[in-house]
């Protein structure tokens, strides 16, 4: 007897083609985020055979989307922030601005409208978490003050994401897409937002903070690992999801809440460790459902946007951080790591991308020129920290410490 199961064969194909391509990814010292975009591409709608259903992955996205934030916020470090603040703060805001800016002036050559310019250029400012942790590792950078300056970097980037997340939705009309677009209806929408947020993260300060480590420390008593797993699962999801019923903000903001709550918690490593398998394959059908988005023939139709969309992450970006890490005093070496390290975007990029594409400040043409910029970038970034930090002498005055 057959049976139409869309929910077991969008999981197959996704989770099974993703595994091939992920192995395949790592054959050719690749990352397998690279395998898991190019299965969501061959089991996407642009391209011919095998299909999954994209209503489907994508619902089981935003399962990855928030257990992402969570991992996120479960690895946030106001301590590791703090050590470097006076070099990642203000870099990071000034990068930021120099690669919108950058991401708007070529959008405004491909004639698009200038809120979806603003948008584009965002998704191009903001490093991959997974590939820039995973080369300072790779270096054995990452406990050094560079790797250190990279990592608060990163966090002050992921902030900036988070606080676009919340604003883009009030915004939306503003910047030309869905909402009301008088200064008047958007200035109460953004004033309402933030009420929303600060009313959210109140409580989570307040009654979220002992709470959430108080049910851990019941579940730990109990001694099951099971239950403990089951325990940091619906704390993740069901914050993320309260946060989204009860204060109308963002899954995505519940759940890296939820995981820089119990971040500060005793339990937050083992917490980390629980749920890291199921992260890690709810994460795989994220990009799978991100793949499944890519229209291949951008290559074809916008070639000039296509390279545009690299030199502005691989090389528009690192020159500005570079250029902001020299100001500052640091060395060629520490400039270089750092340049380096942002050369590539990946999952926030994603998030961001489909929240825009979802609001009507993205266009098809866009997302695409983002998940391919993102591929090649990221199948760069190896070969561009080799160079950089192979090539560049360690020069000029010692790193200032914060």
């Amino acid at each position: 007897m057959h049976h139409d199961t869309p929910l077991l064969t969008t999981l197959v194909l996704g989770l099974g083609l993703a595994y091939l391509f992920g192995m395949l990814a790592h054959r050719f010292k690749m990352p397998p985020l690279v395998g898991y975009l190019v299965a969501g591409i061959v089991v996407g709608p642009f391209t011919p055979g095998l299909m999954a259903n994209q209503e489907l992955a994508t619902e089981l996205a935003e399962i990855g989307v928030i257990l992402l934030m969570f991992g996120v916020g479960l690895h946030f470090s106001i301590k590791d922030l703090m050590s470097v603040k006076k070099i990642a703060i203000p870099g990071a805001v000034v990068q930021i601005a120099i690669a919108t800016l950058m991401g708007m002036g070529l959008s405004h050559l491909m004639g698009w409208p200038w809120g979806q310019g603003f948008v584009f250029g965002l998704a191009l400012s903001v490093a991959s978490t997974v590939v820039l942790l995973k080369a300072l590792q790779k270096h054995d950078v990452e406990h050094t003050e560079q790797g250190r300056i990279a990592i608060g970097w990163l966090i002050v980037e992921d902030l900036a994401m988070v606080l676009a997340l919340v604003l883009l939705p009030a915004m939306a009309g503003l910047l030309g897409g869905i909402g009301s677009n008088s200064s008047e209806g958007i200035g109460e929408l953004v004033l309402l937002t933030l009420g929303k947020v600060i009313g959210f993260v109140a409580f989570m300060l307040i009654i979220g903070r002992r709470v959430i480590p108080w049910a851990l420390e019941k579940t730990v008593w109990t001694g099951s690992r099971e239950l403990f797993r089951l325990g940091v699962l619906a704390i993740a999801l069901g914050v993320a999801y309260g946060a989204s019923k009860l204060f109308g903000v963002s899954f995505a903001l519940g759940a890296f809440f939820a995981g820089m709550v119990l971040a500060e918690s005793e339990f937050s490593q083992r917490a980390a460790e629980e749920s890291l398998p199921l992260r890690d394959a709810f994460s795989v059908l994220f990009f799978v459902s991100v793949g499944m988005l890519f229209d291949p023939s951008i290559i074809i139709q916008h070639p000039f946007a296509l390279v545009g969309t690299v030199l502005v992450i691989v090389i528009g970006k690192s020159l500005a951080a570079w250029g902001i890490v020299r100001a500052y005093g640091y060395n060629s070496s520490t400039a270089s790591t750092i340049a380096a390290s942002l050369a590539q975007i990946g999952e926030f990029s994603f998030i961001l991308a489909t929240l825009g594409m979802s609001l009507g400040l993205l266009n098809s043409d866009a997302n695409a020129l983002i998940i391919a910029g993102a591929l090649i970038s990221i199948l760069l970034n190896p070969l561009l920290f080799s160079i950089l930090l192979r090539k560049i002498p360690d020069t000029g005055t010692e790193p200032k410490t914060s």
